[in-house]
């Protein structure tokens, strides 16, 4: 089966040859090296990877394989993946300024987890009754993964997770200048949802990020 973008890697080897300063911080951060790069070029790219060749100083021409994780579906995946590593590379090499997010905004996958977590305080709540199979639901269930005691470790382990998530999700905001408000509201969706919320608000950062490079170019 052929590489649908490896059979167009002459067309895009040459196309990036005209954002160099893209090819030496792809070099530098994804590649990890840490010397000076003079110049880089893309000799190579498929859906796994693209090969690069760069220069440092004293003329020493060298190479440098960065894989694709994951690997590109196909080739319309191509431009938004070299635009998202652009930004994440110029990011970590302070090329850049981080986009500022000024909204929130839940992805669908938020409300699955808040039907979870309603789901779980039925089943830790609900109290049996006799003519009712609704509320029979709830003691079953306790019933069956082990009593309250499973309960009671299952909502701690929630609870320690949220909290962790929602300790990375306040360095998030604050590197990407929520302000204090709406800051603590995407704090608090992470306490309440978890990794749900904080995959919304990296979902508003990529798409700033690419917003902000297809602006500049």
């Amino acid at each position: 089966m052929s590489d649908s973008v490896g059979s167009r890697s002459g067309f895009l080897c040459a196309y990036m040859s005209n954002h160099p300063d893209t090819l030496v911080a792809y070099v530098r951060h994804f590649g990890k090296v840490k010397t000076s790069v003079v110049s880089a070029t893309m000799t190579s790219i498929d859906t796994k990877e693209m090969v690069l060749s760069y220069v440092v100083k004293g003329d020493v021409k060298k190479q440098v394989v960065i894989p694709f994780n994951p690997p590109l579906s196909g080739y319309d995946e191509v431009k938004p993946r070299l635009l998202g590593m652009k930004v994440d590379a110029q990011e970590a090499l302070g090329m850049t300024k981080r986009p500022q997010i000024t909204t929130f905004e839940l992805r669908r996958d938020a409300f699955i987890t808040s039907s979870l977590i309603v789901f779980l305080l039925y089943t830790t709540f609900s109290v049996a009754r006799p003519y009712s199979s609704l509320h029979n639901i709830g003691p079953w269930i306790r019933s069956a993964v082990g009593g309250p005691k499973t309960i009671s470790y299952i909502w701690l382990g929630t609870a320690v997770l949220h909290v962790f998530e929602a300790l990375y999700m306040a360095s998030l905001c604050r590197r990407h200048s929520t302000g204090l408000l709406l800051g603590a509201q995407w704090v608090l969706a992470t306490l309440v949802l978890g990794f749900p919320a904080l995959t919304s608000l990296r979902k508003l950062i990529q798409r700033a990020r690419i917003d902000s490079i297809t602006k500049i170019h």
